[in-house]
């Protein structure tokens, strides 16, 4: 499951996209113009955007522009109804992962979002100061070898980087750790907390009844 930010125009597409993907198992907010789009990456760290080029206020590859200026990596794919060249070379210039044309087939976006997370979970170790982590396995290591961690502190550990420097909600960590089935608590969380901080006391902090968040520094 990923999450998923759809930033179109058109409510009623709008509203067509979100409901198949979320059939397709994926989590989804919505906005309708840039501004409101903007808020939300603020709030939530998403997976991937799907982005509409053409939008009042701003364009999709400004938007964009203006994300990757500020840090954020996170994968996006354009929804465009040009064919140019030009276009094209400046959404992928702007740090666009992909493209989609108008009228949208689906199954095709589906498998274009498909191809894109693939994509991102390649870039499978990731250095923490002198730890690497696997985020396929989700398993840590120091020197080559691999230290004490449960597989929810390894879920922990991936929600946290997943923020880019950014808070994660404790709401959003609570809903990756734990199924509806299993309840969460407070208590349990501060447990793999703690046992992440056994190996990185200065880069995790904690925002007072916010979240998390994390630095690889």
């Amino acid at each position: 499951m990923a999450r998923i930010l759809i930033l179109e125009d058109d409510k009623l597409f709008n509203e067509t996209l979100e409901d198949f993907l979320e059939e397709e198992g994926h989590s989804i907010l919505c906005a309708l113009d840039p501004y409101s789009a903007l808020d939300l990456t603020y709030e939530t760290v998403f997976d991937l955007y799907l982005f509409d080029v053409n939008l009042p206020y701003e364009n999709g590859f400004e938007l964009l522009d203006k994300l990757r200026q500020s840090g954020d990596v996170t994968p996006c794919i354009f929804i465009t109804s040009r064919e140019d060249k030009a276009s094209l070379k400046e959404g992928f210039g702007k740090g666009g992962d992909d493209y989609i044309q108008k009228p949208v087939d689906l199954e095709e976006l589906s498998l274009r979002i498909q191809a894109v997370l693939r994509r991102q979970v390649r870039s499978e170790m990731v250095q923490i100061d002198t730890y690497l982590f696997d985020i396929m396995t989700k398993r840590l290591y120091q020197n080559g070898q691999e230290v004490e961690l449960s597989l929810k502190g390894g879920e922990l550990l991936l929600t946290l980087l997943e923020g880019q420097g950014r808070v994660v909600p404790l709401d959003q960590i609570k809903e990756r750790l734990w199924s509806s089935a299993e309840g969460s608590s407070d208590g349990a969380l501060r447990v793999y907390i703690a046992q992440l901080k056994k190996y990185f006391p200065t880069q995790i902090q904690n925002v007072r009844g916010v979240g998390y968040q994390m630095s690889t520094k």
